[in-house]
């Protein structure tokens, strides 16, 4: 409108009016900056977002920032022959599969998907991994030629500029295969699953957060090892039984518990260092090597940090009990001396040395090779480790030797040191071997009926039982067997093999067809019970443990049908409504129930029985070694999941 209130011609002279005309000087000064502004911001948008740039350290950091398990390790190179001809084995036999390449072919569309949209799916997200994945084995020995499409994935990586730290990145593990061919093997493993899922929903509902679970009377357990402070042992002990057969939502809800409800600042009860390492250090540096989620790995140093005042001993052997609050600690009352106890002190150096490669800490690994320094100095009663030491003078206690309780885990742990370590602790096996060496001399026997066994030896004299927790040391012997072949190798595979059998036989031998607490070989017995305090089961796992090493390395069917044995016995005799109990008899009809669910049977006894029907491949004895607890630990320079400290 103009100042008279007429309209403003559009036209003069017969020639178009010019445009700015109307526009005061300050007016398109304006206009011009507004205009200006809007280039730059067009010109800034096409040549710095992420997408149109060329480097890949900006694309690296954005992704870092929102979220480390976003990265994903490049799959191992495959230099060791071996290796190479069991992948060139499983592509054979994946052509043939049709479940196979139909995952394959999925995964491979999905794969060119992302391709083309530039965008890499987030790993943490259960269900979407569920939907591509469903195994626990890592990608770099992925089963049946899955490392085609990993290698495909690799080169997404690579061609989005993307630098994928090794062995450091936060991820999950693909979950995909670790089933048998055969259906049936697939059905038992579907069976032990489900088992799992029973015990773990009864927990959830009647002992959230508490200790253990009392099944029968469907409350909480207070009299287990950890008391009756709430420190969720059944939830730190059974997560990566969780992960491993792909219970995502209850992996989470485990997790969830741990990140906002796991504290142990005001623990003021004893706990055993022992138990402590195994279960909750142990399950959640699986978890870490599992997910990369450093949760657990900060969650694990702080209660290695609250078990360190045990060690501060003249001799470096730490004591067995240690009060998170006031850092005191002793041994138990009615150890022999005061003493420490063999397979306690013993049973450190997988978790500790592990700790130490996790945090950069050296302080955890110092503390176990010190007590490795004190064991190849001291003297040894025929080569043989006595099951006390005092901790103060550094001598033997009682002269009591024993492949089982006091003693057992020992033994497995030089083993797996040296295994751990890719086999480059090379002191550790050396006194793995010498002392097998001395417990073949002294202390393995054989019955009038030809069963092989391992007796106690108490100062020269012979106790002619066995207990449940010495049947490990069959899946122990066949390991050594299998890991290094020399002069030795072929004694440990036969020892493995009798001991094994040995240990079905007290099994098959009850009327419930399960085990004894303790098995003996006198006064006409053969792998029986003759004492009522050892015949009780609870739950153990050891039996099932050598059942699941010797079919790995022999593949020998009886291992599995001895193991579905056990199944069909634990769902007759010891499940209920809430849960899994033990029995206090296993040679009676009807057995009475002991009402407790141990942590164990769901960090141990279920997850050997899954791992016994997985394809051979599932978490694989070539990558993974496993703490006394059945927790999986990665084995140095050979899994990527080893995650050090990214330099």
């Amino acid at each position: 409108m103009s100042a008279t209130g007429g309209m403003l011609p559009m036209y003069y002279s017969n020639k178009p009016v010019s445009f700015w005309r109307f526009f005061r000087s300050k007016e398109k000064i304006v206009i011009f900056f507004v205009f200006l502004t809007f280039c730059m911001v067009c010109f800034g948008t096409f040549f710095y977002l992420p997408e149109f740039r060329g480097s890949g350290g900006r694309v690296y950091d954005q992704i870092k920032r929102a979220g480390p398990d976003l990265l994903i390790p490049p799959p191992l190179q495959m230099e060791d022959s071996r290796e190479t001809q069991r992948f060139i084995r499983h592509e054979e036999d994946a052509r043939d599969d049709p479940h196979i390449l139909d995952d394959r072919e999925k995964l491979k569309a999905k794969i060119d998907e992302d391709r083309e949209l530039k965008v890499l799916e987030r790993p943490d997200q259960a269900d979407q991994v569920a939907k591509r994945s469903s195994t626990g084995n890592p990608p770099l020995n992925a089963p049946d030629g899955l490392n085609e499409p990993m290698n495909q994935i690799d080169e997404i990586v690579r061609a989005s500029g993307i630098t994928v730290p090794p062995a450091a990145a936060n991820h999950y593990p693909l979950r995909q295969g670790g089933e048998d061919r055969e259906e049936s093997v697939r059905e038992k493993r579907d069976k032990v699953k489900e088992m799992m899922k029973h015990a773990w929903d009864s927990y959830v509902k009647y002992a959230w957060g508490k200790n253990e679970l009392k099944p029968v009377s469907k409350k909480e357990h207070t009299g287990s090892i950890f008391g009756s402070q709430p420190l969720g042992a059944s939830i730190l002990d059974s997560m990566d039984t969780l992960y491993m057969m792909g219970m995502h939502d209850e992996f989470k809800q485990a997790k969830d518990w741990i990140s906002t409800e796991f504290h142990i600042d005001n623990v003021v009860a004893d706990v055993s260092v022992f138990e402590t390492n195994i279960r909750f250090i142990g399950g959640l540096l699986t978890c870490y090597a599992l997910t990369g989620e450093v949760l657990f790995r900060d969650k694990a140093q702080q209660i290695a940090d609250k078990l360190l005042p045990a060690f501060n001993t003249p001799t470096g052997i730490p004591n067995a009990l240690v009060n998170f609050k006031s850092g005191s600690s002793k041994n138990y009352g009615w150890a022999s001396g005061s003493s420490s106890i063999l397979s306690e002190f013993g049973t450190l150096h997988l978790e500790f040395s592990y700790l130490s490669d996790m945090t950069g800490k050296s302080i955890y690994r110092n503390k176990v090779n010190k007590i490795r320094q004190v064991l190849n100095t001291i003297e040894k009663p025929n080569g043989l480790y006595p099951n006390y030491l005092n901790p103060r003078s550094g001598k033997w206690g009682q002269h009591h030797m024993s492949m089982g309780a006091l003693g057992d885990s020992f033994y497995e742990y030089l083993l797996k040191a040296w295994l751990q370590s890719g086999k480059q602790d090379n002191e550790a096996r050396q006194m793995f071997d010498e002392s097998m060496d001395a417990a073949f001399r002294y202390m393995l026997h054989e019955s009038p009926a030809g069963l092989t066994y391992f007796a106690d030896l108490k100062f020269e004299r012979l106790e002619h039982k066995m207990d449940h927790l010495a049947c490990f040391s069959g899946g122990m012997l066949a390991l050594a067997s299998r890991t290094l072949k020399n002069d030795r190798a072929s004694k440990y595979m036969d020892v493995a093999k009798k001991i094994t059998n040995t240990c079905h036989e007290s099994y098959v031998k009850t009327h419930t067809k399960l085990g004894p607490e303790a098995f003996r070989f006198s006064e006409g017995a053969e792998a029986r019970a003759l004492k009522s305090s050892e015949k009780y089961y609870i739950l153990r796992p050891e039996t099932i443990e050598s059942y699941f090493y010797l079919y790995r390395l022999t593949k020998d069917e009886k291992y599995r049908d001895w193991g579905w044995e056990a199944v069909q016995a634990l769902e007759k005799h010891c499940r209920v409504p809430g849960g899994y109990t033990g029995i206090k008899n296993v040679y009676s009809e009807d057995p009475q129930q002991d009402d407790v669910q141990q942590s164990f049977f769901l960090a141990e006894t279920l997850k050997y029985l899954y791992l016994l029907f997985s394809d051979e491949d599932f978490y694989s004895l070539d990558q993974w070694v496993y703490n006394t607890e059945a927790h999986p630990l990665p084995i140095k320079g050979v899994n990527p999941f080893y995650r050090e400290p990214a330099a």
